[in-house]
């Protein structure tokens, strides 16, 4: 039924009080938790000096974050800063040279870009990121796809299979804290972006592109070593647009978000010195010991804290794009708004790329369950070897796969009779809305289940799945999912809302033109 069915508004207001009701209980469980056993041994080597004046320590399990915002911190700023200095400086003088100001903005972009790297990781890796620049350059010629692609894989096979990656490794000499992580980021994201500039040189009906026009593309300085990536016919476009004219209020937007973002670290920080959301995983006996519904509760904040720390990266990177005149790929959807796995990424870029590139391209319109499912393997396939294979990646491969298989075949389904006969001809649309939030919020579960084995560690999600689907059964079962259902149709209301709004401005739009 359509998106559009509106609940009455008490049955909503019932809704956010569990909601509320359930996560105030969740996060002061967890403050309890962190607080009464931070002398556990296991806490003892991840929870590390913190506020002293508030008497609270911090949750460093985070290798990622805790590299973010301390070490990488002073070095991220400093470079994105002098690529902003650099580029404005430069569009200030370029008509004084005879430059075009926005046809040239991609050539400054790669000077700054090179020279940073240069700094930062030397010679050697320059070489070694414009070996496998030439490598894709060099077989995009050929124009064939599958060749293009098959290239591609191989090249990033040499850096996540061993012993092909320490092989290329070693070639980059010198020895400082972010050296390994730079390393394995730049060439990673090097090769997607050298298949998508080779797949678009095969789209191109004129000639080819140029050697130049890779480089600009790759060594762009805020999505080199860490993303989002654009595919390189949305990057030529914008980097060689003539119009560098802002929309209204642009500059105010992009001042907001930057000021969110900085919300976002300030409150993720606050949360580490009180929530151990990340330490208590962690500790399997502490975890044992838990209630379902607390157990529930982790596993589901996890998720959230993934979200924002994704979030928080991307956007940081996002807005120095912005101030460039692009249009990068936004920022994951935060995990508590989704219930379906078509729509279940924590790297849009990616996300991006692989619908355009295999997904896409092999589903068509993703109506034959045969070819969505062939469509899907390719997909995982090609996303296990970018994360790097091994048990845990194959395993959560083969879930999220059959999670976004089965969402089809279940669709597939219900929209043949009696079952569609029944829900058109029998029901209202607010029940309809009701029943399919049901089948939502198991979804919702077995998303949550199937991407903390990425996040946590396989123990952990099978002790949250054996509690929740066997012994917890039927109380906690129910409990957890009747929590979830509300949070689940709070979310489609804010959808509702939201094509309303669209359907309005669409309306209005012809009026004012």
């Amino acid at each position: 039924m359509g998106i559009k069915s509106a609940l009455p508004k008490y049955e909503l207001y019932c809704y956010i009080a569990v909601l509320g009701l359930a996560l105030t209980w969740a996060t002061s469980w967890i403050i309890e938790a962190s607080s009464e056993n931070v002398g556990r041994k296991v806490f003892k080597s991840s929870v590390k000096p913190g506020w002293s004046y508030f008497g609270r320590k911090m949750d460093v399990a985070d290798f990622e974050w805790v590299m973010w915002f301390s070490t990488f911190r002073n070095h991220i700023l400093f470079a994105l800063s002098g690529h902003v200095i650099f580029a404005k400086i430069c569009s200030m003088i370029s008509p004084k040279i005879g430059f075009k100001p926005g046809q040239d903005r991609g050539m400054v972009y790669m000077v700054y870009g090179l020279f940073a790297i240069l700094i930062s990781m030397g010679w050697s890796f320059i070489t070694l990121i414009l070996a496998h620049c030439i490598i894709l350059y060099s077989v995009a010629l050929v124009k064939r796809k599958w060749i293009c692609f098959v290239a591609g894989l191989c090249s990033l096979a040499t850096i996540k299979i061993e012993p092909y990656g320490s092989w290329q490794a070693g070639f980059v000499t010198g020895s400082f804290d972010l050296q390994d992580i730079l390393f394995y980021g730049g060439v990673g994201f090097s090769i997607m972006r050298g298949m998508s500039f080779a797949l678009e040189n095969c789209e191109k009906k004129d000639g080819n592109y140029t050697f130049v026009d890779l480089l600009k593309y790759n060594f762009y300085l805020p999505f080199f070593y860490f993303g989002p990536v654009m595919t390189f016919d949305q990057f030529h476009a914008q980097a060689n647009s003539p119009n560098l004219t802002r929309k209204d209020r642009e500059m105010w937007d992009i001042t907001i978000k930057a000021l969110v973002h900085l919300g976002a670290i300030l409150m993720v920080d606050v949360f580490f010195h009180f929530l151990y959301i990340l330490t208590i995983p962690a500790d399997m006996k502490l975890v044992k010991q838990l209630t379902d519904c607390s157990l529930a509760g982790l596993a589901y904040s996890n998720l959230v804290y993934d979200w924002v720390k994704a979030a928080v990266m991307f956007g940081v990177i996002n807005t120095v794009s912005r101030l460039d005149h692009l249009d990068p790929p936004q920022p994951p959807k935060c995990i508590t708004m989704l219930y379906v796995f078509a729509e279940t990424h924590f790297d849009r870029g990616i996300n991006d790329w692989l619908c355009k590139y295999v997904y896409d391209y092999i589903g068509k319109d993703h109506e034959g369950i045969f070819r969505e499912l062939v469509a899907t393997i390719c997909t995982f396939i090609v996303t296990t070897l970018w994360l790097g294979p091994c048990e845990l990646v194959y395993i959560w491969s083969f879930f999220n796969c059959f999670g976004l298989n089965f969402e089809l075949w279940v669709a597939k389904i219900c929209s043949l009779p009696p079952i569609s006969t029944i829900e058109h001809g029998l029901m209202s649309e607010a029940m309809s809305r009701r029943i399919r939030s049901v089948f939502n919020a198991l979804n919702f579960w077995q998303i949550i289940l199937y991407n903390i084995l990425a996040l946590n560690s396989l123990d952990f999600a099978k002790l949250v799945a054996k509690r929740l689907i066997v012994k917890g059964f039927p109380l906690s079962t129910l409990a957890v999912l009747f929590v979830t259902y509300c949070g689940v149709q709070l979310v489609k209301e804010r959808e509702r809302q939201q094509a309303l709004q669209e359907e309005q401005e669409a309306v209005e739009k012809p009026k004012i033109e």
